[in-house]
């Protein structure tokens, strides 16, 4: 696993990582920058990162951790200790990027915020990972991913007609600021390649959670308070049941509309001028989904979505297993078999992108807890007496 990480391929191939983040967002981050070709070192202080110990139908290690913290090294350092802190400043003199998710007040207390780090590398890529940002009444709160979707609006928003707020699960925001500091981090090395200079990158779950709602924060000045900003086109869009399992249709454009009325037996609903454009179809929702239902009932949502094919866009609700022997996820190579010291033989997610020039190396599993800090440790200590034994 060692030489895996020092020989990776891909466009960030040769980039040095320091993960000093935990749970979800800063980790993935920094797991898809490894899977650009980074070498990423996780960095953990002794009782590691809590997400290991986060509930998992695996006994030896977490499903998220190991879902989100591919193809790292894995090191750990107490960073109230001066030895180790010196051994983290070592490793910051040849980084090229450093991420974390301390609050905003921590970083200076323990040592490492960006001023004292810069100083060591003016080309350090520091980015900081908080829930409400660096400044504000709220900067200094702890800001989880559901939290955030409480606070921004995204849970009233998904509440059902008449019924409470919900959660969107899946860990959406976190998985949406990780790709926000990703592409940040990739736009950072871009700009070092012409100043020569390194900076500060700031990434909140406030700003991932606001910005994956751009559609809906419009408001024009005549507008009051309470406005329609759902992007839900309504009607026959979205999940329905059939003879067996649910299908999700969506069927907004004239072409994909008069495809479903013909495929569906419907034929009588194509032309008529109640039903002539999405909006009315959404008003009129009442009129065609009981025809439409009933008509679903005929067959199976495997069934249907083959009828449908390429004419109307849709596909039968899969559960998350499907997707490990589905033929369009295999046919990208995004399923990879990994080995793991405790967890032993699991197929997961590997390498998202794909460059035509540039191919990424594949992934290797997440480390334990200080996997390879005896060797990394004794690296950096020698590196570090070096100048004095000159």
């Amino acid at each position: 696993m060692m030489s895996q990480a020092q020989s990776r391929q891909g466009p960030l191939s040769g980039v040095k990582v320091l993960d000093l983040s935990a749970y979800i967002a800063g980790p993935y981050a920094c797991s898809l920058l490894a899977d650009q070709g980074a070498q990423v070192i996780k960095i953990e202080s002794p009782s590691g990162d809590n997400l290991r110990n986060y509930p998992s139908t695996l006994a030896s290690e977490s499903r998220a951790f190991l879902g989100v913290n591919r193809s790292k090294l894995g090191l750990v350092l107490d960073l109230k200790k001066p030895q180790d802190l010196e051994r983290l400043y070592t490793l910051v003199r040849q980084a090229d990027v450093l991420v974390h998710n301390f609050r905003p007040s921590v970083p200076k207390r323990l040592q490492i915020d960006y001023d004292i780090l810069q100083a060591m590398n003016s080309r350090l890529i520091y980015c900081s990972l908080s829930g409400y940002g660096r400044t504000g009444p709220l900067k200094d709160k702890a800001g989880y991913d559901q939290v955030l979707q409480s606070m921004t609006g995204m849970s009233a928003m998904q509440a059902k007609p008449d019924g409470p707020p919900e959660i969107l699960y899946g860990s959406v925001v976190d998985f949406y600021a990780a790709s926000m500091l990703a592409g940040a981090v990739s736009s950072a090395l871009y700009e070092r390649e012409k100043s020569g200079l390194g900076q500060a990158v700031d990434i909140s779950l406030m700003s991932a959670a606001l910005a994956m709602q751009s559609t809906r924060l419009v408001w024009a000045d005549s507008e009051p308070r309470e406005v329609g900003r759902d992007m839900r086109s309504g009607g026959i869009t979205g999940i329905h049941p059939t003879r067996e399992g649910h299908i999700y249709i969506s069927a907004n454009t004239p072409h994909f509309w008069q495809a479903l009325c013909q495929k569906t037996g419907l034929t009588h609903f194509a032309d008529d001028p109640r039903f002539e454009t999405v909006r009315l179809r959404a008003q009129n929702k009442d009129l065609i989904v009981p025809a439409l239902r009933q008509a679903l009932s005929q067959k199976s949502a495997l069934e249907w979505e083959e009828l449908f094919g390429e004419e109307v866009p849709c596909s039968a609700v899969r559960t998350v297993e499907d997707m490990f022997d589905f033929p369009q996820v295999l046919s990208q190579d995004f399923i990879q078999t990994f080995e793991h010291p405790a967890a032993g033989t699991f197929r997961a997610l590997q390498k998202p992108y794909q460059f035509s020039r540039t191919p990424c190396s594949p992934a290797f599993a997440a480390p334990m807890l200080d996997q390879h800090g005896e060797t990394l440790r004794e690296t950096l200590d020698r590196q570090r007496e070096k100048p004095t034994s000159e």
